[in-house]
């Protein structure tokens, strides 16, 4: 049947498709615009697979917190190109994923692409979305988090997001001090809230460090494990978020910094994700 370009331009209007995209799917379809959506969103997929080894290091990092602040989602919605992590209908995306995840709060990025976003799955809107603009989008750093206080950070025009749980709070208002302590989280980028928290493949890792270079210092070997676990207190020193020196005041460790603040207050957890990560 002969195409027309009202047919066209209608098609365009539901999909956001090129318009040679658009009346080849509909020429496909014999003008049926189901079927020609079918062929669109196939189109889509194809053009995911064909980019998936692509890399994604832009994006914009999306966050919410509920309205007692005692829970808090962060993800980035990733991308190849700045100029697309700055359209409005990329942000409008992420804002939608983002209400699918506050409502349903699945634990892992993989569930939160399976599910509804109207009548597709967010992964096969983000297929669609992909099909329009031929760049590869992904979620990453997806989280969620629940306690007594969570305080949220936006830094570098939404590229990096943190999420900081409070613990024994007690009525206090700590949201300025839980924003400072995410900003020294965005900056210092600590592996873990205090050395309790690092993973044992890390320590293993700086112990080795340590007691090679101390070998190549020329210590005795004797002495070679007793050295790597004084580097190993010093890098707890640096990389943990308690028993970091505090940014805007050095003289005390962010632990110090947050028990002068109120008896007890300290951080439960917390969450750092930038784009590209």
């Amino acid at each position: 049947m002969a195409i027309t370009a009202q047919d066209v331009n209608k098609l365009r209007q539901m999909t956001g498709m090129g318009m040679m995209d658009c009346k080849q799917a509909l020429t496909e379809a014999d003008g049926d615009f189901d079927k020609a959506v079918e062929i669109l969103r196939k189109k889509g997929e194809k053009i995911s697979l064909k980019r998936a080894d692509n890399e994604t290091k832009e994006g914009t990092v999306f966050i919410h917190t509920n309205a007692d602040a005692t829970e808090g989602i962060v993800f980035a919605l990733n991308c190849e190109t700045e100029p697309v992590s700055k359209t409005a209908e990329f942000l409008g995306l992420g804002q939608q994923i983002m209400a699918v995840a506050t409502e349903k709060k699945p634990a892992t990025a993989e569930e939160l692409v399976a599910l509804s976003l109207g009548e597709k799955t967010i992964q096969e809107t983000i297929t669609e979305f992909v099909g329009k603009i031929g760049e590869k989008i992904v979620v990453t750093g997806y989280n969620v988090v629940a306690g007594e206080k969570v305080v949220p950070y936006l830094h570098n025009g939404a590229k990096l997001g943190v999420l900081v749980v409070m613990k024994n709070v007690n009525g206090a208002d700590v949201t300025e001090i839980g924003r400072d302590v995410a900003m020294q989280i965005a900056a210092m980028r600590p592996v873990a809230v205090d050395k309790d928290g690092v993973d044992q493949s890390i320590v293993e890792k700086e112990i080795e460090i340590g007691k090679e270079q101390a070998r190549n210092e020329g210590k005795p070997e004797a002495m070679l494990e007793k050295i790597a676990l004084g580097k190993l207190n010093r890098f707890y020193k640096d990389n943990t978020l308690l028993n970091q020196d505090f940014v805007k005041d050095s003289s005390q460790t962010v632990a110090q910094m947050l028990d002068s603040v109120s008896k007890g207050l300290t951080v439960q957890e917390f969450k750092r994700i930038s784009v590209g990560a």
